[in-house]
Formats: C-alpha cells, sequence, structure tokens
C-alpha cells in the first residue's frame, strides 16, 4: 500500500513540475509575442505619438546655443531670423512657434518670462520661414502687447531665448491675440511632435 502511495506522490510531483514547466514555456512564448508585436507594431504607434524625437527646428542663422545676431534684435533690425522646420508629421493639422526668454529679472517681471514672438495655426506644410518673414497663420499677443516678432533686447545679461515648434493634430479655435497661456491651454492633449532650438544674446558684447 505504501509503494502504490509512494508511486502516486511521485506521478503528481511529475505532473507539477511537467505542469509548471508548460506555463513558463507558455509565459515565455506570451512574452515573446508581446515583443515581436511592440517591434512590428506598437513601435509604429509608439513613433506616431512621440515624433518630437525627429522633428526638428533649425536656423541657418544660428546654432543651437549659439549667438543670435545683432540684425535680429532690438539693437539691429530687429526682425525674424530664417528658420526651417524638419520632419513634421504627415498628420499634423497645424503648427506653433513661440519664442520666448525665460531669463528676464525679477524686478520686471516675477515669472521672469517674455513672450518675443507666438504664432498658431501655422499651415502643417510650412517647412521655412524666410529672413524678415512673417509665418502664415494667427498672431498671438506677446508680453509687449505685440503681434510680430519682436527680438531680444536683454537689460543685464545674456539671456536664452527658445524658439519652440510644436505640431497638433487639430486647428486652434483662438482668435488673434490670444495669449500665451490661452494658446498652451488649447493645445493640451494634442501636441504629437514638439521640438526647440535655443539661441543666445547679450546687448554688451555688441
Amino acid at each position: 500500500m505504501k509503494r502504490v502511495l509512494y508511486i502516486i506522490a511521485s506521478l503528481l510531483v511529475v505532473i507539477g513540475v511537467f505542469c509548471v514547466i508548460k506555463y513558463f514555456i507558455n509565459s515565455n512564448q506570451g512574452e515573446y509575442s508581446r515583443v515581436v508585436d511592440w517591434q512590428n507594431g506598437f513601435r509604429e504607434n509608439l513613433n506616431v505619438n512621440n515624433k518630437n524625437t525627429s522633428m526638428k527646428i533649425i536656423s541657418p542663422a544660428f546654432a543651437n546655443n549659439g549667438r543670435i545676431n545683432k540684425k535680429y534684435t532690438c539693437n539691429g533690425e530687429n526682425i525674424n531670423p530664417p528658420l526651417e522646420f524638419v520632419d513634421v508629421p504627415e498628420e499634423a493639422k497645424s503648427l506653433i512657434l513661440i519664442m520666448d526668454d525665460p531669463d528676464v529679472p525679477k524686478q520686471v517681471r516675477a515669472d521672469q518670462m517674455w513672450d518675443h514672438w507666438i504664432k498658431f495655426n501655422i499651415p502643417p506644410t510650412t517647412r521655412e520661414i524666410k529672413d524678415g518673414e512673417e509665418p502664415a497663420g494667427i498672431s498671438g499677443r506677446g508680453t509687449s502687447g505685440n503681434l510680430k516678432y519682436h527680438g531680444p533686447c536683454p537689460p543685464d545679461r545674456e539671456h536664452r531665448y527658445f524658439f519652440k515648434l510644436y505640431a497638433l493634430d487639430t486647428v486652434l479655435d483662438l482668435p488673434e491675440g490670444a495669449s500665451k497661456k490661452e494658446i498652451e491651454q488649447a493645445m493640451q492633449n494634442h501636441i504629437i511632435a514638439q521640438a526647440e532650438l535655443i539661441g543666445l544674446y547679450e546687448q554688451s558684447v555688441d
């Protein structure tokens, strides 16, 4: 009787081990399938939602983190620099361009931010903004109340100027003169790509 029980117990152990091995094999196969799905399918969807890794905004006039020429500032012609948009998503419905300066002295503005140039509902086929030419689209209102480009004019030291490009899956229903805050609120959950270019300027070196 003991021998029979021993044999049954041994069989149960073998069956249990077999079931465990089969479970792990199936699990690994499932995991492998998920990896394959991610590589062949989900990665494509991920790219659609994260094209900010490939879209770029560049300028023939200055390199990223390079010095902005006096021509494009309050000490020069005060016209916008040329810009180029690279790898804009095909599914984009509109583009937004914002240029701002986050280095403003606190005594000038408590939030230390100055909005120099805001354009929204730029046609998604736009790939270039020429020297001194405003792009098609709707003008937002800058800190100076400006509806067009307002060049760098730092009062104290070298400032950073961020040229931010956004690709949206929609067209914003906002009027001319909308503020940056209003635009940023409206474009929430609609950004499919973004890129930035940083230029530097200090008046004392001119």
